[in-house]
């Protein structure tokens, strides 16, 4: 048992009082510092975060093999193909779900047996980091909790939100089509529940101070268990106030740094990283006063850069990314360009005009791509998310499909690899997956379209011959690595947006040892360019530079040499 000092007690205290004013009684601060005490202090291992950080997302399924449990044949994998170029793995939702593939938790503790059980988890830490999701807003229809809530009886009977139908939430921001309210038949007759998500998706009561306690239990048994990185999902719609949006409200920030707190005194090098899929300026508020979330995703970039590369115009892009601040100490940005869900297009409210946002989600249609839509306080719809892999997305640009795919792809790349921040690359990346329409019309799901199962052996063989996806694999491989040697490109390492024109993508970054130009031709064409004196030397192609022009989607790592 450990016994926390009096300035965390204080400080911990002061959260409670924040998030429950006058519901707060002494019991509630007891039971969590009894829950904090039961757990083993782990000491600091260095800093959070540098330069060599890489993280892969990926479900524990995403590679199967029939003769051993997915998260073996992962393992295995990851360490014949990748093990010197990741440091984090993000394992998607491992625990039994009855829907979303993984996002509607019936067992919160457990391990879906269907991936293997926790010594496997356990396993994949000996050799990466793990990023582990606390799906914080909602639990499974088909969960403990849910079922002791139907019946009025046990934990959980009190975990969920009810609401009178009749009650006006015209004023809630609705990420999907579906009924904010689900009836349920419960042992005191019908109850209205809230359900942001889906019917199966039902939102958690975090006004029920024993919920949050439950929470935290859960969160440091994650971290226990070998988790270095804690992904918030869904974290935005955690408390609800009828006549709010009931999306980022105080308590919802509060609740953030209460975990930050009660994480870190635990384990100091976690790190908690909130998945807001949400325009930028509400995204970055997640940072709070360096008090907040380490990391925020960077959900602007993936349909920024989408529209770059698609127009070969780089000025909304650039004007974004010098909006950008200079992040220090221990808050940086978490980059990526895909992941299990669709390119998100609510980011990019109030930095694309919505005539270029709409002739986007257009063409992405033409090259196959599905969209799904949400609900607007005034009852129309609009497109909240693409769904198409990322690389399928760059198939062609506003003019039609070529053959620069794989250059226009890894492109996108090395521009996210360039920006300030931790890179990630989703499975289906660096795999260079296409749509899965066989997927889709088996789940009858959108998403499914970007959440491929490879068999091992085809993949193998994939990567083997001479194909599309085997050239972006290896030539990501080969960036990676190089990536990780450059202190210029630690997360937190000084960045300089620089204007070079729309048809390039620029930054400038700067440590106390070396200074890159990153250079990225966002056009299918040659174009010419004016170099700056002094940077000569191409770390990409491991030579000098000295021409004016570079190649359709050309990309340069230029230093001082």
């Amino acid at each position: 048992m450990i016994n926390p000092d009096t300035s965390f007690i204080k400080k911990i205290e002061s959260r409670l009082k924040f998030i429950y004013k006058d519901k707060l009684d002494k019991t509630i601060l007891a039971d969590l510092l009894h829950v904090i005490s039961s757990y083993q202090i782990s000491s600091s291992k260095g800093a959070k975060w540098n330069e060599k950080d890489v993280v892969l997302i990926t479900y524990g399924d995403s590679i199967k093999n029939a003769e051993e449990e997915p998260l073996q044949t992962l393992r295995t994998f990851l360490n014949d193909n990748l093990n010197e170029q990741l440091t984090v793995v993000h394992i998607l939702p491992f625990f039994p779900y009855s829907s979303d593939d993984g996002f509607s938790v019936i067992d919160f503790r457990e391990v879906n047996p269907e991936l293997g059980d926790w010594r496997d988890i356990e396993d994949l830490t000996k050799d990466y980091d793990l990023m582990a999701d606390l799906v914080i807003n909602h639990a499974s229809s088909k969960s403990q909790w849910f079922k002791n809530f139907l019946k009025q009886h046990g934990k959980g009977k009190n975990y969920f939100i009810t609401e009178d139908p009749a009650t006006d939430l015209s004023q809630v921001t609705r990420p999907r089509s579906t009924p904010l309210l689900t009836p349920y038949e419960t042992a005191d007759g019908t109850k209205h529940v809230w359900t942001t998500f889906s019917a199966d998706q039902v939102d958690l009561n975090f006004s029920n101070p024993d919920l949050l306690v439950e929470m935290m239990d859960i969160l440091l048994g994650y971290i226990n268990k070998g988790a270095r990185i804690i992904r918030l999902d869904a974290i935005a719609f955690l408390w609800k106030v009828v006549g709010t949006t009931c999306l980022h409200l105080p308590e919802t920030h509060e609740v953030v740094k209460l975990m930050r707190d009660v994480a870190e005194f635990i384990n100091p090098d976690t790190v908690i990283l909130t998945e807001t899929n949400v325009p930028n300026k509400e995204n970055l508020s997640y940072f709070g006063d360096g008090d907040e979330a380490h990391m925020v995703y960077q959900f602007s970039l993936p349909p920024l850069l989408l529209h770059a590369l698609h127009t070969g115009n780089s000025s909304y892009l650039t004007s974004w990314a010098k909006s950008l601040p200079q992040l220090e100490g221990n808050k940086t940005f978490f980059n990526f360009t895909a992941s299990h869900d669709g390119v998100g297009v609510r980011p990019l409210e109030g930095l694309l005009p919505d005539d270029e946002k709409n002739t986007l989600v257009e063409n992405m249609k033409g090259f196959g791509g599905l969209v799904n839509y949400k609900s607007n306080p005034d009852g129309s719809q609009s497109p909240y998310e693409l769904n198409i892999t990322y690389f399928d997305a760059l198939k062609g640009t506003h003019k039609g499909e070529d053959s620069l795919h794989a250059e226009r792809f890894l492109a996108s790349q090395v521009c996210m690899m360039s920006l300030a921040g931790v890179p990630a690359f989703y499975i289906h990346s660096l795999t260079a997956t296409p749509n899965y329409y066989e997927g889709v019309e088996k789940t009858q799901h959108n998403r499914t379209i970007n959440r491929r199962k490879w068999q091992l052996d085809e993949l193998k063989e994939v990567l083997k011959n001479d194909t599309t996806q085997k050239k972006v694999f290896e030539s990501l491989q080969q960036l990676i690595l190089l990536r990780k040697k450059q202190t210029a490109f630690h997360p937190n390492a000084a960045q300089e947006v620089l204007d070079f024109g729309n048809d390039f993508f620029v930054l400038k970054r700067q440590s106390q040892e070396q200074s890159i130009l990153a250079i990225i031709n966002l056009c299918d064409e040659e174009k010419e360019i004016e170099i700056p004196k002094g940077y000569g030397f191409d770390l990409i192609s491991g030579d000098k530079f000295t021409s004016n022009k570079l190649n359709a989607y050309q990309c340069l790592w230029l230093v001082k040499r």
